[in-house]
């Protein structure tokens, strides 16, 4: 039989008559790609990949894979049939996949969109793809209007597992269906279907924390799940080769600068096997490109963890109620299908969408429009500036001091003056300043929230003097000096065990700020003393410290602003965001990992979900900040050798 690869996207699909051979070629997308040179197997290969959506989608497949290792590979794509709902249920369901991933995280579930399996996971060859799909297409014909609905669905909850299960006798139907597409997918395409034969049901949440299960039941009971519902039967397919990856999506662009390093391209998909990770230097990851099918290593803060079905391909939907079946406009997933229809919006709103700046997973960042469309309160953590320590090496203190103490500049990038320190200036030794371009940094992002009309009611910081001096510089960037003033925070200090030496930085005293020039709140009295902070404190006192003192400041600006920022190290932007959402802290070793990938001036945000007390992490209503190093010149050993 000649292989259609137009999956009626268009067209209304007509009574299949067995008995009387098709006079009608179906193969023309196929023989414009042949005719247009590309061997048979490469063509084949593209259409599957693209879900066979059109001629201009596989040749665009084929160009960007021209240098894939694999595109000859004869091995195919894996394929699975799923039943999903549509209309009132499926709004029902999504609005509990956003819940649930709000207020607990993401668990595993959220990798796979709503659905019930029919079958197991299985092989077809690309060639017979078409026909796979005219089987799913036939067996679907033959059951409208006995297949039972509305499906009756009941709520089954453990302590690590909620889903909705259909009533058994009913199921047994939905097995006879799924035996009836395996024996037309055997007949028409030759392939073996091994149909699902466990309880079917429609899994809401597995593998969540523990304390999570109250909130995540009580969203579940919400749910009328008698509501009207046209299931689809759906045939997905996915890469065989990264069935057991981590997917990743791509959030920017990146060129390479290694020939072992892979060109990045925003939207674009990386497949991720932790075994592969060996060989990879800190703040990077190997992976293999989806958009080329090249593999190669890429920094870890240029992408994202996406879903798994967010690669997956679609090959065919077919309504039990409709006889025009939906659409199959995209063919890539995507997106989750709304009435037949794809919307990828949907996604995009539950996925996990970084900033260079930022962060540790699970995210949910949905971008403000405008300040209007922010909720009540809001709250920004925001990282300190180019430090001098960083720049110039741990002895810059002895390179910028002369021997009656008196600061010398000998950079562009050095500050043009330092503040006079009670302590000598040997204090500098452990309460750096920050660089002449981390002022500049920090004034772009201060623009940056002008610019996005984002007003700042009070800003809280840390008091390590790059931090006070960051936050002076937002504010000026804001245009709020004078109107503004910084209050400085200890207990928003980073873990001391991470300080040198036997002591805490001598830091300088909010008189002494005001001296020079820093608009500090003197009368500011904080929540955690200096006195109160210990040297080498343990991890938990150090995470229970910054949540606590975060705690303490949203709810001590209470009915008196909207908006908080605090400017503290990168170790705050986990440490005092994470608790905020309902979150259980991470260890020690995985919060290490994020922190590290944290830049400066990294910039995150949360909002307040109504009143509830529960926080989540947001896009922030600004753009990330990246920039490359810039190397120390020395002209005269540079031009002047022999």
């Amino acid at each position: 039989m000649a292989a259609k690869e137009d999956l009626y996207s268009k067209v209304t699909p007509r009574r299949q008559r067995q008995n009387r051979p098709s006079t009608v070629k179906h193969g023309s997308t196929l023989d414009v790609l042949l005719s247009m040179g590309f061997p048979k197997t490469r063509a084949l290969k593209a259409l599957v990949s693209t879900g066979s959506r059109n001629v201009q989608a596989a040749c665009d497949w084929l160009f960007s894979h021209v240098d894939d290792p694999f595109l000859d590979d004869p091995l195919p794509r894996e394929y699975v049939l799923y039943l999903r709902p549509s209309g009132p249920l499926l709004h029902q369901l999504t609005h509990f996949w956003q819940q649930s991933r709000l207020t607990c995280g993401k668990n595993k579930a959220h990798n796979i969109f709503p659905h019930i399996t029919l079958c197991q996971f299985f092989m077809c060859a690309d060639g017979k793809v078409e026909a796979l799909s005219e089987a799913l297409q036939t067996t679907v014909a033959k059951w409208r209007g006995r297949f039972p609905l509305p499906l009756p669905l009941e709520l089954y909850t453990s302590s690590n597992f909620i889903g909705l299960f259909v009533e058994e006798q009913v199921a047994e139907v939905l097995k006879t269906f799924a035996a009836d597409f395996a024996t037309e997918a055997a007949t028409k395409a030759d392939v073996h279907v091994e149909p699902h034969k466990k309880q079917l049901h429609v899994t809401l949440a597995y593998h969540f924390q523990t304390n999570h299960l109250p909130v995540l039941e009580k969203l579940a009971k919400g749910m009328d799940v008698s509501l009207g519902c046209d299931w689809l039967a759906v045939l997905f397919s996915r890469d065989i080769r990264f069935a057991n990856h981590e997917t990743l999506q791509v959030m920017y662009p990146y060129l390479p600068q290694n020939e072992d390093e892979l060109e990045l391209v925003p939207g674009d998909f990386i497949f991720m096997s932790p075994q592969e990770q060996g060989s990879a230097s800190e703040g990077w990851v190997y992976g293999t490109s989806l958009g080329t099918g090249l593999s190669g290593l890429l920094p870890e803060n240029y992408v994202n963890r996406a879903d798994e079905c967010d690669t997956w391909v679609v090959h065919g939907s077919q309504s039990f109620l409709n006889c025009a079946s939906p659409s199959n406009s995209d063919g890539l997933l995507g997106g989750l299908l709304l009435d037949g229809q794809f919307d990828g919006g949907l996604l995009d709103s539950l996925g996990d969408h970084p900033s260079l700046s930022v962060l540790s997973p699970p995210m949910q960042m949905l971008r403000p429009s405008s300040q209007s469309c922010l909720p009540k309160r809001t709250l920004f953590v925001c990282r300190h500036g180019e430090r001098m320590d960083v720049v110039f090496g741990k002895h810059w203190v002895n390179q910028c001091f002369d021997s009656k103490g008196r600061y010398i500049r000998s950079n562009l990038n050095m500050p043009v003056s330092l503040p006079a320190r009670s302590g000598g200036y040997r204090d500098y030794d452990k309460d750096c300043p920050i660089t002449v371009f981390g002022g500049t940094q920090a004034r772009l992002i201060g623009e940056a929230l002008l610019e996005s009309h984002t007003t700042i009611d009070f800003v809280y910081c840390s008091p390590s003097l790059r931090c006070v001096q960051t936050a002076q510089n937002i504010v000026q960037g804001l245009q709020q000096e004078g109107k503004t003033k910084l209050r400085v925070e200890p207990g928003l200090f980073e873990w001391t065990k991470w300080v040198s030496g036997t002591s805490l930085p001598v830091w300088i005293p909010p008189a002494e700020l005001v001296a020079a020039n820093l608009s500090v709140d003197t009368t500011y009295r904080p929540h955690v003393p200096i006195s109160k902070l210990a040297v080498s404190e343990s991890y938990d006192t150090y995470i229970s410290r910054s949540f606590q003192v975060t705690r303490e400041i949203l709810a001590e600006c209470t009915n008196l602003g909207n908006t908080v920022l605090i400017v503290a190290h990168a170790s705050s932007l986990e440490a005092c965001t994470r608790q905020m959402q309902g979150l259980s802290p991470q260890n020690s070793k995985d919060f290490v990992q994020v922190v590290r990938k944290i830049p400066y001036l990294g910039f995150c945000a949360c909002e307040e979900m109504g009143e509830t007390g529960v926080w989540q992490l947001v896009d922030p209503p600004i753009l990330p900040l990246t920039h490359g190093p810039n190397h120390s010149f020395n002209w005269r050993e540079m031009l002047l050798q022999d």
